[in-house]
């Protein structure tokens, strides 16, 4: 599942010392709140998203990514959403709307797609705030998908961003 989220997510900015506390990250020029994931689901070792968590039950990936800087400035959410699969083929969008997140308008769309001929639903929030692009994603088999997805949006619905320098 690693290489999901490898491809699915924007590899974070390579930074000296991220933290992560269990509920508060904060990686080089931003920093976020999400609450503890369910008891089930496993921190991933190994993904290039700051935070990758992993459902063994649901057989589902967590992952929250950011980026910062120029990129992340003056794209519409729709674009920022698509660019996460560009590697990928296939890709039907069945659900995509604005919706407030974090004080701001986010774009949440749910996605299937295919890597290397293989299907995987998507669950996916994206942010801009504070010049930085957050993306959540939820990343599932198609007949699997339903079983975490409502625990990935309770999940969401608990991401704040936080300054970097701890205030």
């Amino acid at each position: 599942m690693a290489g999901w989220i490898a491809a699915a997510a924007t590899a974070a900015s390579a930074c000296a010392g991220p933290t992560f506390d269990g509920t508060t990250y904060r990686g080089e020029g931003f920093g976020f709140r999400v609450p503890r994931p369910p008891a089930s689901w496993r921190p991933l070792d190994g993904s290039r998203a700051a935070l990758a968590f992993h459902d063994a039950r649901s057989d589902a990936t967590i992952a929250v990514n950011a980026r910062c800087g120029a990129d992340a400035d003056d794209l519409p959410l729709a674009t920022l959403t698509n660019h996460l699969f560009l590697r990928f083929t296939d890709r039907e969008v069945l659900e995509e709307q604005k919706i407030p997140f974090d004080a701001r308008e986010a774009m949440r769309s749910v996605v299937v797609a295919k890597l290397d001929g293989v299907p995987q639903k998507f669950s996916i929030y994206v942010l801009k705030k504070d010049g930085c692009v957050f993306d959540l994603l939820y990343i599932a088999r198609p007949d699997r998908f339903d079983a975490g997805l409502a625990a990935f949006d309770s999940f969401a619905r608990g991401f704040a961003t936080v300054r970097r320098d701890g205030e």
